[in-house]
This record gives C-alpha cells, sequence and structure tokens, in this order.
C-alpha cells in the first residue's frame, strides 16, 4: 500500500491535478498584469476571499475523503456510497447558502477592508461574478475526495487539464476581448473561473456514471437523506473546515495588511503568491497522498508504519523541491517575466520571490506532517495547531506590515514562521499523541 511505487501512483495525478489547476492561476495572474497593477492586486485580494470561503465546502469534503479512505482500507465498500451521496447533498445546500451571504455580505466586508477604491472596485468587479463558482466548486470537491479516498486518482488529472484550459481559452477570450466578445478585464477573469469550474463537473458528473463501478460503492443512488451519515462526517470535518477557512482568511488578511502598504506590494504579493502556490504542488500532492494513505493505513490495522511512512514521504518531497528552489532563487527575472514586462514590477519582485523560494522547503515539510496528522482522523488536534500557529502568523504580519512598516519581503518570512510552528507540534503528536487510539 505504501510502497514507493504506489505513493507515486496516486501522487502523480495529483500533481498533474495541481498543476493543470495552478496553471489557472498563473494564466490569471499573468493576463492581468497585462491589465494594470490595479486589477493584479484586486486579483489577489479577491481570489484569497474566494478561496477562503471555498475552503469551507473543501474543509467538509477533507472529512468525506478521510472516512472513505478508511471504509476503502477496510474494504467496505457499500458504506462508501452512503458518505458521497450525503456529502454531495450537504455541499450543495452549503453553497447555496454561502452564495446567499455573498451576494449582501461581500461589498459591505470589502468596503471595511480596503482601502484603495481602484482596487475595491476592481475586487467586487471580480467577485460579483466569481461567486457563483460555489455552486459547482462544491461539488466538484466531493468527487475529489471519492476519488482520492478510494486511490483511483487519475480521473482527477483529465479533469484538471480540462479545467485548465477552459480556463485558458475563456481567460484569453473575455480577459481582453477576442473572437468578437467584449472586452471585459478583470470580470473576465472571474467568468473564465465559473465557466471551468461547470465544464469539470459535468465531465466528473459522466465518468462517474458511464467510467465507476457505481454498484459496488452505491454511488449516486438517494434513497434517503441519512443524518446520521451526514452528522458522523460533520464531527470529523468540522475543525478541518474552520481550520482551512481560518487558514485561508488570515493569508486573506496577510493581502489587506500589504494593501495598506501600496498598490504596487499589493501586486507583487499577488506575483509571489502564484508563484508560491505553483512550488507548493509537489508537497502539496505528497501531503494529499500522506493524508488518505494515512487514513488507509489505520483502517488496514497497520498504525506501527505510519510514522516510518511520513519521514519517508518526506525524503522524497525533499529531493523534488531542492532542484526547484536553486532554480527559482538563481532566476527570479525569469519567472516575474511570465507575470509581467514591467521592469520596475519585475525588479520590485526578486526579494519576495527569493524568500518564497526558501519557504518551499519549510512548506513541503511541514504539509506533510500535518497532513499525517489529519489522516490519523483526529482533526481537533489538527485544528488546535493550526490555531495557535495562525495566532503567531498574523501577529508577525501586523507587526511587519503595519506597526513597523517593513519591506514586503520581510512581511513575507512569515511563511516560514507559519510552517515551522505548524511542523514542530505536529511531528511532536505523531510520535507521542493518542492517535492510535482513534476510531471513526
Amino acid at each position: 500500500m505504501t510502497s514507493n511505487k504506489n505513493i507515486f501512483k496516486i501522487t502523480y495525478p495529483i500533481f498533474l491535478t495541481l498543476l493543470a489547476q495552478n496553471i489557472i492561476n498563473v494564466t490569471n495572474t499573468a493576463f492581468l498584469g497585462r491589465v494594470g497593477e490595479v486589477e493584479l492586486g484586486a486579483s489577489a485580494i479577491g481570489g484569497v476571499f474566494y478561496f477562503a470561503i471555498y475552503m469551507i465546502g473543501f474543509g467538509f469534503s477533507q472529512g468525506a475523503q478521510i472516512l472513505i479512505g478508511r471504509r476503502n482500507g477496510e474494504k467496505n465498500y457499500a458504506q462508501i456510497g452512503p458518505i458521497f451521496n450525503n456529502s454531495l447533498l450537504f455541499n450543495f445546500l452549503l453553497s447555496v447558502i454561502i452564495f446567499g451571504f455573498s451576494v449582501k455580505g461581500v461589498p459591505h466586508i470589502m468596503k471595511l477592508l480596503v482601502s484603495s477604491e481602484h482596487v475595491y472596485n476592481a475586487s467586487i468587479a471580480y467577485l460579483n461574478w466569481r461567486i457563483y463558482g460555489f455552486f459547482f466548486s462544491f461539488i466538484n470537491v466531493i468527487f475529489r475526495g471519492l476519488y482520492v479516498g478510494i486511490t483511483q486518482t487519475r480521473i482527477l488529472t483529465t479533469s484538471a487539464v480540462l479545467m485548465a484550459i477552459t480556463n485558458i481559452i475563456f481567460d484569453y477570450t473575455l480577459i481582453f476581448g477576442h473572437f468578437g466578445f467584449p472586452q471585459l478585464g478583470i470580470e473576465g477573469a472571474g467568468i473564465s473561473s465559473v465557466i471551468a469550474e461547470a465544464v469539470t463537473l459535468v465531465y466528473l458528473v459522466l465518468h462517474t456514471i458511464f467510467r465507476t463501478n457505481m454498484k459496488l460503492y452505491g454511488l449516486l443512488e438517494f434513497k434517503k437523506v441519512e443524518l446520521k451519515t451526514i452528522l458522523t462526517i460533520l464531527n470529523l470535518s468540522i475543525f478541518i473546515m474552520f481550520q482551512y477557512f481560518i487558514s485561508i482568511s488570515t493569508w486573506f488578511m496577510f493581502f489587506i495588511f500589504i494593501e495598506r502598504m501600496g498598490e504596487q506590494p499589493l501586486a507583487v504579493s499577488n506575483i509571489g503568491r502564484s508563484l508560491y502556490i505553483l512550488l507548493m504542488i509537489p508537497g502539496s500532492a505528497l501531503s494529499t497522498s500522506v493524508n488518505t494513505l494515512v487514513s488507509n493505513l489505520i483502517g488496514a490495522g497497520r498504525k506501527e508504519e505510519v510514522i516510518p511512512f511520513i519521514k519517508r514521504v518526506i525524503r522524497i518531497v525533499l529531493l523534488m523541491v531542492v532542484p526547484l528552489l536553486l532554480l527559482t532563487f538563481a532566476f527570479p527575472q525569469l519567472f516575474a517575466r511570465i507575470y509581467t514586462d514591467d521592469a520596475g514590477l519585475i525588479l520590485a519582485c526578486i526579494p519576495v520571490m527569493r524568500v518564497v523560494s526558501v519557504a518551499m522547503i519549510f512548506c513541503a515539510v511541514g504539509n506533510i506532517i500535518f497532513n499525517g496528522v489529519s489522516g490519523t482522523g483526529n482533526t481537533r488536534t489538527a485544528f488546535a495547531i493550526e490555531f495557535l500557529t495562525l495566532f503567531f502568523y498574523l501577529s508577525y504580519v501586523y507587526y511587519t506590515a503595519i506597526i513597523h512598516p517593513s519591506s514586503v519581503a520581510v512581511v513575507w518570512m512569515s511563511e516560514f514562521v507559519y510552517w515551522t510552528i505548524i511542523g514542530t507540534p505536529g511531528y511532536w503528536y505523531l510520535l507521542k499523541g493518542n492517535w492510535r487510539k482513534k476510531e471513526i
């Protein structure tokens, strides 16, 4: 189950999925970098705000994924369908509620937090369209949780490539106004992302109906609402939902603090964010595999293999990310030119790009350890670690950006604070904690 070959088999499609998804991120940032600094900065604020709320639905899917992984490890396949089906229903209802809140609340929230009128208007123009994506993305993550949980991740590659291609085509068409379409700028970026998510959902549904053994798992059989199943998933995922929401909300506040430093620091930070997320792909892919494989190992009664497995994955991820660190640290201008052709902006990006290239090492190791904790099913402990970490992280950002204003690169060193603090207690818990007695 945890041989290097099997780790690669599960991780490779997830890696390609994240790569394809981040092509969307790079494309949006690169296209808007050619529109203007305001649009580039506003897309960071709007994009991270959307991502923070999206993480509520994603957090619920992680709880379902852990439970599906456990049942898959037990070979109790008949229980996977009810988990999946009721998760779909819950996340759809959640998306409806959150959309309604967003329509009414987003303009007021942004008005309170964003100081620049130009950035505020551009952020709202983006979010007015982007929030429609909740209906599709909240369902997509449940399908993702299913296929990761049963370790059939190849479909995720195809769906992500489809999403990336769709997004690039509509970005090019709608942002710049090609092929007879109007030039919509930042609004076009929001619309294209929603279209890409909708196309992906159609593909996932069709694949599940025609290519997956639905009868074995009992998929899409809505015989009744099983409140007990939903509550079981919610009990497991509620802390993940809070954890992810608070985590990304804190990153949102990071950009709000940066915005108060000026429009160029905000634009620089969006470019840094885009590169950072791209560099995080190997660690994120392996950490997702760690989450589901730890759950499968425990379900199969092989708890003693969990810690050696996590240590082995850390060695693998270091072999993958160190060459990337050397490349991006040595040639930051090369990567900055992907996002903008403004010479002043490229020069301003260099220190931030060097910081995020080193931070990637801390991120990769910390992410794997933390996902190992979540994979044990003890999500309350994971939430407590995250909450403690975010307190120190936000304190550092607030001090360096607002109380004692420093350079953007110094503010970005907050990533060292975050991943060091989150990884240290996580590793201690795996060695000394009571996760071996946890039953789900």
